[in-house]
């Protein structure tokens, strides 16, 4: 019987201590690259071919590419700026790619745009690339004519990568030698190289967070293939290339990892199934600091523009797609994605800091946590496009991960939904997402699920309170609104720091057409793919009467909810976590406007995200929290 328990035992932890690593995994790694000489295969990839040929984003298409489509990619069509003229002021300027404002009344705006965009904001500009143009490639943009490129994936041939040729040329790099492998290939890669191609050389490896990093590394940590950063599938409605993505930061036509946001270390965007997402990289940390960071090879020329950036040939082909996401069903719980166990104590940062009291030398007072609300400070301000995706480090601070377990138990906590920081003990999210018999913690300042992260703060939950009348029928969830109440010490809860911050209520109802952005994982019940790093994505506000209309959602709406997104469909009406932000601008702070509440599917025609409508819970709101501080 022993015997038994002890073989089941060890089957359990064969099982069980691969995964455990894998959720600890950590980003700031060393590799020994001994073994990876002659006859090593570090990225073998069996079926590549075939995978390329079953993606329906490399499929060849009759005529594909041989005229222009004006069509904007991401559903941002012109229907959704008739919904009524925009409203807004010049300063900022709201006319995209360069377009000149004029004011029209106190209310009213007008753009001049320049050639080729177009649009009320200048946001449609030709469409260089559409499906099926390259073949069994990525069509990347190019800053002169014909403004594309096709970067083919291997062994597929240019120019428009229909055809395929196995190691010839060859395409292993550094002295690799390429051995075919039935209608695929591998590259055995001399001592000290690596990737799939050989590309990645010895000294290859950064230092501090990577900012300065300049090396050929162009697969995640996991050994998924980069995009380039002048793809089409990140760059936005015909963005400039040459303005977007050629720049200090290391960014331009090329698929190698970067880190251009002040993020923990090099990373890049990948395709995930439909879904555009993004990971740190498969880079090892320097071992002594040195100046220069990585290796350039021969191919490597330097451009005028950016004299500091290498500009590599392109090696590695990656993959285009329009991107979709996730958007809660309506109604239910959300999927629980995996989430690494957290200790039974809060974790907080440090405590106030402290400055010298005015005319009292020597002297110090706390300084005032969350004295001001919607004032996001991110660590290094993105001036390209990226898409709307990736949130760089600081950008959402009141962004909050509600976890869950089973009641009273040592199971680990796992991400249920999103939620917004409103005050130091107070934390704003959908009613749906909450089950009162189990134990809930949230988690603040963090952007990754599945990594410990030195900024984050892991705080549990005193109460839950959802709203009275919160109700779920087959059409609707209603008053979908809930408050948690955490737990603390004389009333400090969540520390304030530069990636911990509140959203500011609102005090009055937005304009419809207004533009808004959600943020969250994307790990709800429809998500085939969960992210494991914090997503946003653009959303406009959609009058309640069209949204009322018989071919959206009818007359199931209240006033408690609004729509937001594209009727159109697409990426921007479906990513995020039930109970997430909806943040607007108002007043020059961010303001929760919206909390992720239910939907008709993801993504579908006339089906855009339905939100709870914060305005109509001020009342609610201020009488939870007021009575709790009593």
């Amino acid at each position: 019987m022993n015997l038994k328990l002890l073989l089941l035992c060890l089957f359990l932890a064969v099982l069980l201590v691969p995964a455990e690593l894998k959720r600890k995994k950590h980003k700031h790694h060393h590799r020994d690259h001994e073994g990876h000489g002659p006859g090593h295969k570090h990225h073998e990839k069996k079926g590549r071919v075939e995978d390329i040929l079953r993606d329906v984003f490399f499929e060849i298409l009759e005529g594909a590419g041989d005229d222009d489509d004006d069509d904007d990619e991401h559903g941002n069509s012109e229907w959704v700026f008739e919904l009524q003229e925009p409203e807004g002021q010049c300063n900022p300027n709201p006319c995209l790619n360069n377009g000149v404002c004029e004011q029209k009344g106190k209310r009213k705006f007008e753009c001049d745009c320049p050639k080729p965009f177009r649009g009320k904001k200048c946001q449609k500009g030709p469409k260089r690339c559409k499906r099926g143009r390259c073949g069994r490639g990525e069509c990347v943009l190019t800053s002169t004519p014909p403004f594309y490129e096709c970067k083919c994936k291997e062994p597929f041939q240019p120019p428009r990568c229909t055809h395929f040729s196995l190691c010839e040329p060859n395409p292993c790099k550094n002295g690799g030698k390429c051995i075919k492998d039935g209608n695929d290939f591998d590259c055995l890669c001399p001592m000290g190289y690596r990737g799939r191609f050989c590309h990645v050389g010895p000294n290859d490896c950064y230092v501090e967070d990577g900012e300065s990093y300049r090396g050929n590394v162009s697969e995640t940590d996991d050994l998924r293939e980069c995009l380039h950063w002048n793809s089409y599938f990140i760059l936005e409605n015909g963005a400039d290339p040459f303005n977007s993505f050629e720049d200090k930061d290391g960014l331009g036509p090329h698929n190698f990892c970067r880190n251009p946001d002040g993020d923990e270390m090099p990373w890049c965007f990948f395709r995930q199934g439909r879904r555009l997402s993004w990971d740190y990289c498969d880079v090892t940390e320097c071992l002594t600091p040195t100046v220069f960071s990585g290796v350039v090879p021969t191919e490597i020329v330097l451009t005028g523009a950016n004299p500091t950036a290498p500009t590599p040939q392109p090696t590695t082909p990656t993959v285009t797609s329009k991107p979709t996401a996730s958007k809660p069903s309506m109604p239910g719980k959300p999927t629980q994605a995996p989430q690494p166990s957290t200790t039974e104590k809060p974790t907080q940062a440090p405590q106030l800091t402290l400055t010298p009291a005015v005319g009292t030398p020597n002297a110090t007072v706390p300084v005032q946590q969350f004295a001001t609300c919607g004032q996001p400070q991110p660590k290094k301000t993105v001036t390209r496009i990226f898409g709307g995706l990736k949130v760089p480090p600081g950008a959402a601070p009141w962004q909050v991960s509600l976890q869950m377990r089973s009641k009273n138990s040592n199971n680990p906590y796992r991400h249920i939904c999103g939620g917004v920081l409103i005050e130091s003990c107070w934390v704003l999210t959908a009613g749906h997402c909450i089950e009162q018999m189990k134990d809930m913690q949230v988690v603040v300042g963090g952007l990754s699920l599945n990594t410990k992260e030195s900024t984050e703060q892991t705080l549990k939950v005193e109460e839950a309170i959802v709203h009275e009348n919160y109700r779920e029928s087959p059409a609707a969830v209603y008053n979908d609104i809930a408050l948690l109440r955490l737990r603390g010490t004389d009333g400090v809860c969540a520390n304030e720091t530069q990636l911990v911050k509140t959203a500011c209520l609102p005090d009055a109802q937005l304009p419809d057409g207004m533009e808004c952005t959600i943020s969250g994982w994307g790990a709800t019940e429809d998500s085939q793919f969960g992210s494991n790093h914090l997503l946003e994505a653009n959303v406009m506000l959609i009058s309640q009467e069209r949204c009322s209309e018989r071919q959206v959602y009818g007359g199931v709406l209240t006033n408690s909810m609004f729509c937001a997104g594209y009727l159109q469909g697409g990426v921007d009406s479906c990513q995020g976590d039930s109970g997430g932000p909806l943040t607007c601008n108002q007043n020059n702070s961010k303001v929760i406007y919206g909390l992720v509440s239910w939907g008709d599917q993801c993504g579908r025609k006339n089906k855009p995200g339905v939100y709870t409508r914060v305005t109509h819970f001020l009342d609610w709101i201020k009488s939870k929290t007021q009575a709790a501080s009593r």
